[in-house]
């Protein structure tokens, strides 16, 4: 397409800074290509009869634009367009350098997006250009190196381009990357499924399965660092490339496309992985700090300064779920903890998972035979109304589907879900939660057994009928005796607030609120009640004690 078509298209809003002289001539210059360059040398990615896209980000003062744009001109580029978001405006030190250069210069308002130039020119380049695009995707990856970014742009520049549809799946069926929405839950499980299939025969890559009348090439992207061991872990964590089409007899120039495709995607999933591997050390520092023998009143600070060093990246402490698994396969082998944690993570970022969740939210590591899981509860802030929080039966239905593949008559996976710790204080109560509730879970009989805190305590209520009514009434005055003599003593109200505190699910914030106390006021109150009992109220076990008792002491009143 021509500069000039550009310039006129609607909604784009574009405006020609400068234009050299003859700018009806300069108008009519072709756009070969869109790529989008922050490089301070970008000369070396340019072939000529570009349209640059440049965010400033290579521009502090007076002075940098003249080698950026002087590389742009010996390239031969069409015009150089530039955003107006980082700086607020496009620097008058661009603007000389580009008339020193004859250089089209165009000014990018911030609320157009980049992609939305790009698009615009894409669908109106002539042609199957393949070796350009695959020159143009090399590019791509070359400029991202070391750079986390989601291939979605590439391929959705293929298919636009080719009309080739491409999708990156993992091997439960979940889509990583390509264009929205997705296809079918039934039709990528199935996919996903034949690839691994493939994959355990043995058989070359890449692989071609009939799926719908319809020819899919499915090939691996490859792991960091090089194939692996075969490990049930790294093969559950294991992404694939879904062509639709037969690529067995493509030619030359679209078999090195898509051998760049591949590259850029196994970049793409290089970065993942090291974002992953700092999550997963944030999970295993919390485990080691509560495993420590740290002061209790150390473990806040600790936790908190933690959590905003390498996850929350915010000044206060994000409000999250623990969530622990452990497995087995034909009832008594161990499934290996580490394949535990891929699967739990599968589930929770799947599109119809139990909550909106992206990678960054999921810390994970694994203790033993079990995975760990810490889960950032999305759009929820201390002290703030509660937000969404992880569904265990939501869990456990999507889990049972990603796993319906996989998993035998006999093999077994049991997972707790606490509530939400809502401060660094009570991520020990959480974790202690889930441990319980995984205990719990180990009583179901289907393959796939999900318990949440608060089934723990339907649980424990409802078989206080089964206890002597004697037996229960000593173990209530034993237990609450003490706070009930220091209330009528001293005329506090340690039993009231302590009931308000299990309502409130050992929440901080809301028990305050519930008692309009400052948080800090409710913290010594709760501290006396633990000191006169001689329990610890950061354990589920005296929390269902205390539940237990209070609810035999509401019957008998009644």
């Amino acid at each position: 397409m021509r500069l000039r078509e550009l310039l006129d298209a609607d909604g784009l809003g574009l405006v020609l800074l400068v234009g050299p002289d003859g700018a009806d001539g300069v108008l009519d210059r072709p756009v070969r290509a869109v790529p989008t360059l922050d490089l301070a040398d970008p000369g070396r990615f340019l072939r000529g009869g570009e349209l640059v896209l440049t965010e400033l980000a290579w521009w502090h003062e007076d002075g940098d634009a003249e080698p950026f744009v002087g590389a742009l001109a010996r390239a031969g580029v069409t015009a150089l367009a530039a955003g107006q978001a980082a700086h607020g405006c496009v620097p008058d030190d661009l603007v000389r350098a580009c008339r020193r250069h004859g250089l089209p210069l165009i000014a990018v308002r911030p609320e157009t997006p980049f992609t939305a130039v790009t698009e615009h020119v894409l669908r109106r380049l002539p042609g199957r250009h393949v070796a350009d695009l695959a020159a143009l995707v090399e590019r791509h990856r070359q400029l991202l190196t070391g750079r986390t970014s989601a291939p979605d742009a590439v391929l959705e520049l293929v298919r636009q381009s080719l009309g080739i549809e491409l999708r990156v799946l993992s091997v439960t069926g979940r889509q990583v990357a390509g264009s929205r929405p997705g296809p079918h839950a039934k039709t990528a499980a199935a996919l996903a499924a034949r690839y691994l299939a493939a994959r355990r025969s043995g058989r070359a890559a890449p692989h071609r399965v009939t799926f719908g009348n319809r020819i899919h090439t499915l090939m691996p992207v490859p792991e960091p660092g090089g194939p692996s061991a075969p490990d049930c872990a790294a093969e559950w964590g294991d992404w694939l490339l879904v062509v639709e089409a037969d690529t067995s007899g493509w030619p030359a120039p679209e078999s090195e496309l898509l051998g760049r495709i591949t590259e850029l995607i196994a970049d793409a999933r290089s970065a993942h992985e090291r974002g992953k591997a700092a999550l997963h050390d944030l999970a295993r520092r919390l485990l080691d700090l509560l495993y420590g023998r740290v002061p209790p009143e150390e473990i806040p600070v600790r936790l908190s300064a933690t959590a905003q060093a390498l996850v929350s990246q915010v000044s206060h402490w994000p409000p999250c779920q623990f969530v622990v698994a452990e497995g087995r396969w034909h009832g008594s082998r161990p499934i290996p903890a580490a394949a535990l944690r891929v699967l739990l993570e599968e589930a929770l970022l799947r599109p119809d998972g139990p909550m909106p969740v992206s990678p960054q939210d999921i810390a994970a590591t694994v203790d033993g035979d079990q995975a760990v899981l810490l889960v950032l509860v999305p759009g929820r802030t201390p002290g703030t109304s509660p937000g969404p929080t992880l569904d265990h039966a939501a869990l456990q239905r999507t889990l049972t589907a990603a796993l319906a593949r996989w998993l035998g008559p006999a093999d077994r996976i049991r997972v707790g879900v606490s509530s939400p710790a809502e401060t660094p204080g009570s991520a020990r109560r959480a974790l202690d939660e889930a441990r319980t509730a995984l205990r719990a879970a180990h009583d179901s009989a289907q393959r796939v057994a999900v318990r949440g805190s608060d089934e723990l305590t339907s649980h424990v209520l409802s078989l206080l009928p089964l206890i002597p009514a004697e037996t229960l009434q000593a173990f209530a005055t034993r237990l609450l005796g003490p706070l009930r003599n220091h209330d009528s003593r001293h005329r506090t109200e340690l039993l009231p607030t302590l009931r308000t505190f299990l309502d409130c699910d050992a929440s901080w914030t809301k028990c305050a609120a519930e008692l309009h106390l400052h948080v800090n006021s409710l913290r010594q109150r709760m501290s006396r009640i633990e000191q006169l009992t001689g329990r610890d109220l950061t354990t589920l076990e005296t929390r269902l004690d205390f539940l237990a008792a209070l609810s035999t002491v509401a019957t008998t009143d009644t």
